[in-house]
């Protein structure tokens, strides 16, 4: 059943392969076909070959599956190989399960739409990427996967490139992510200088053997490795251009945030954490990042309103929570919470998603409202998903993940980390149900019709169920593979640590609904304050980041380039080619045709080269 594995990323890719050779000729119904059956086939296997894996566990709790060598060149000598393990198993699960079902809510979502065929070669084509990125053995190859998901963050970001501004958004995608994937390519240079190979438990092992724990060349490393994950995993100070990704289809977003591209940094930082462990001062900073950036998103949401942003900052945010749990050396808590997180992050931009639609494309909540009635499998899908999301004790998914970070967090002494933790648990809720209760509740402004038909409620209806405390129930197959959580020295208990996040929880859930339930008059009053508005724009721009960019990286170089927009190093290397025409030419108008400048031409050139010898 193992040797099944490569069919996992191989039938998604050529679902792309398929529907980009013959978009233009399938149907509509033959290209969802197409596309949704390339993820089922993925699903499937993934399922039977789990099964396997949990059923009868590999001799040392891993299988690998040797494809083919690449190539062998003075020592270096990759190998396609897939390795399965209880790391990439889960994240097979959550790659194949929520993409499969987020493929059916695009059926239903791009209905009609002209290019339906090219959108889903693209996701196959995402999800494909992301699953090779998950699989691959070596590092080299999982940074293919991870330069096909970039490539197709682009495409999909941007799929309706005849509005200019979906063009700069992915090209801004393209662009932020470059720099941390220019990175991560950099720090896989210098991994294989000191060790000698990329396949990633070699690789491990001999840094451990002959690497100075702490030392200049491991951090360095590790830290070039953080930059990477950073990058796709929108996390400070390369997270500008998430909220701008919310340009493409709403499904988009929802493979985006919930199942591929966001989770990457997170994957890598987990399958590297022995680089990690033996680089304290790298893990510290993966924590730190994660927290800073946790706060950042959560203030940038409480003041947006556009729906797809709000849920874009609260996934900067959870995202931050699962690099808060890595830097705790919470390894098996991070993957956990990216499990559950998946669960109702998809639900939530899916939901969304059915919302824009029943409101005539309408994306600004002040817009909105009143929509519970009109629409209540949306209602509940926000309701619960938004409870998750805010960590609502004992019956949602995000609940048990959430919690288990903030305790591994407070038990393993990084209490400066628990505290971010725990304002950010007070933070969620209130801009989870500032957003519910702006859309859902008050006064009726626009009429909203109801979205019909199977492939538009059951997917739905499932990441609701998973959402819920059924989906915090899993136990994911991470035992030697991930490190187990940091010894204890806590001298509370993790009871008492659970009732404090969940009291926090609570008082931002019940602060959010004195706030913004009802005639909002005291949040009204502050957000027309002098101090209100100032912060409120403040937080709007994403802190100021993109206008701080703008002023040190964007301002100079179109100065730059209108400076030497006649490109001085050309011109300077174009005098050669230009040199050497002149020197034709020179020569072109000697040829005269007369007999007589021949004559006297020869004669002159023999008295030179007499004259030469002579000197």
């Amino acid at each position: 059943m193992f040797n099944l594995l490569f069919i996992v990323f191989l039938a998604p890719f050529l679902g792309f392969i398929v529907l980009s050779i013959g978009r233009n000729r399938f149907s509509e119904r033959a290209a969802a076909a197409i596309g949704i059956g390339a993820m089922g086939v993925a699903a499937l296997t993934t399922l039977a070959v789990g099964s396997e894996f949990l059923l009868h566990p590999p001799t040392g709790g891993a299988f690998t599956q040797p494809l083919w060598q690449w190539l062998d060149v003075a020592g270096f000598a990759p190998r396609f190989a897939l390795r399965l393990d209880g790391l990439s198993l889960s994240m097979l699960g959550v790659v194949t399960g929520v993409g499969f079902l987020i493929h059916v809510f695009a059926a239903w979502y791009m209905h009609e739409d002209e290019s339906f065929a090219r959108f889903f070669a693209y996701m196959n084509l995402f999800v494909a990427s992301m699953l090779f990125l998950v699989l691959g053995d070596n590092l080299l190859f999982v940074f293919f996967g991870w330069e096909g998901v970039g490539l197709c963050s682009y495409l999909l970001i941007g799929f309706w490139y005849t509005d200019p501004a979906n063009g700069a958004a992915a090209r801004k995608a393209f662009i932020v992510t470059r720099v941390g994937d220019a990175l991560l390519a950099i720090g896989l240079f210098w991994l294989f200088q000191e060790v000698g190979t990329l396949d990633i438990q070699q690789a491990v092992a001999l840094a451990q053997q002959h690497l100075v724990p702490g030392g200049t060349a491991i951090t360095a490393i590790t830290l070039l490795l953080l930059g990477g994950a950073v990058g796709k995993s929108a996390q400070l100070p390369l997270q500008t251009w998430l909220p701008d990704a919310m340009a493409g289809p709403t499904p988009v977003s929802a493979l985006i945030h919930a199942a591929t591209m966001v989770t990457a940094g997170v994957y890598l930082i987990a399958r590297t954490h022995g680089l990690f462990e033996f680089a304290p001062f790298s893990l510290e900073a993966v924590g730190v990042i994660g927290a800073v950036t946790l706060l950042l998103a959560s203030g940038a949401a409480l003041v947006q309103s556009d729906i797809k942003r709000i849920l874009a900052y609260s996934t900067m945010s959870q995202i931050g929570y699962m690099f808060l749990a890595l830097g705790s050396a919470a390894w098996g808590a991070s993957i956990f919470h990216l499990m559950t997180h998946a669960f109702f992050k998809a639900l939530l931009f899916m939901t969304a998603g059915a919302v824009i639609l029943a409101c005539h494309h309408e994306q600004n909540i002040f817009k909105m409202g009143g929509l519970r009635r009109q629409l209540p499998l949306e209602y509940a899908c926000f309701l619960v998903g938004g409870l998750a999301l805010s960590a609502f004790p004992v019956l949602t998914a995000g609940y048990y993940s959430k919690d288990q970070i903030l305790w591994e967090a407070y038990a393993s002494g990084h209490f400066g980390l628990f505290l971010a933790g725990l304002v950010g648990a007070f933070l969620t809720p209130l801009y989870t149900f500032r957003l519910i209760f702006t859309v859902f509740h008050g006064e009726p402004q626009l009429h909203a019709h109801r979205g019909q038909g199977v492939t538009y409620w059951l997917p739905l209806v499932v990441l609701l169920v998973f959402s819920t405390f059924l989906g915090g129930m899993i136990h994911l197959p991470l035992a030697g593979v991930l490190p187990a959580a940091a010894a204890h020295t806590a001298q509370h208990s993790e009871l008492q640590i659970g009732i404090l996040s969940s009291t926090i929880a609570l008082s931002g859930l019940g602060l959010a609904c004195g706030l913004f339930l009802g005639r909002r008059r005291f949040i009204t009053w502050l957000a027309q304050s002098s101090p209100g508005r100032l912060l409120a724009a403040w937080w709007r721009q994403d802190w100021g980041f993109d206008w701080l960019y703008d002023k040190l990286l964007v301002q100079p170089f179109e100065w730059f380039a209108r400076v030497n927009v006649r490109d001085g190093i050309d011109l300077a290397i174009l005098t050669v080619p230009a040199g050497l025409r002149a020197l034709n030419g020179a020569l072109v108008r000697t040829q005269t045709g007369r007999i007589r400048w021949y004559a006297a031409g020869m004669a002159g050139g023999a008295l030179l080269v007499i004259a030469m010898v002579f000197v």
